[in-house]
């Protein structure tokens, strides 16, 4: 139990001595007193603003062709093995990205203004 104890005290010991040193090294403000660099002018808005609700929409297409992407590759490496069912399982796969893809469109999720 002792040693269990000790270890703990010198790791204790080791994290405060790493900080103290940190700290007397530092070479400028505290991250918290210094303005954001941005050219010299002030931010106009918030760092952690929020984004557009359309960004999250083609965030979602994205992921979706990029999940295709992933099911394509292993796809790639057995359809010579598989044949013709492959095939028609990847077309059905891409039919069914295609109708998202037109639906998307349909509700205007690809319209910028």
């Amino acid at each position: 139990m002792t040693g269990v104890v000790t270890l703990l005290v010198v790791a204790v010991a080791v994290v405060a001595a790493l900080y103290g040193v940190a700290m007397l090294v530092r070479l400028g403000d505290a991250l918290a007193d210094v303005p954001p660099f941005l050219s010299g002018h002030a931010p106009r808005e918030h760092a952690v603003s929020r984004f557009h609700v359309r960004w999250y929409t083609i965030t979602m297409v994205f992921l979706a062709f990029d999940m295709e992407m992933v099911f394509m590759y292993p796809w790639a490496l057995v359809v010579a093995e598989i044949g013709t069912a492959a095939v028609v399982e990847m077309f059905l796969f891409l039919a069914v990205l295609m109708a998202g893809v037109w639906y998307a469109w349909r509700e205007g999720v690809f319209r910028w203004v």
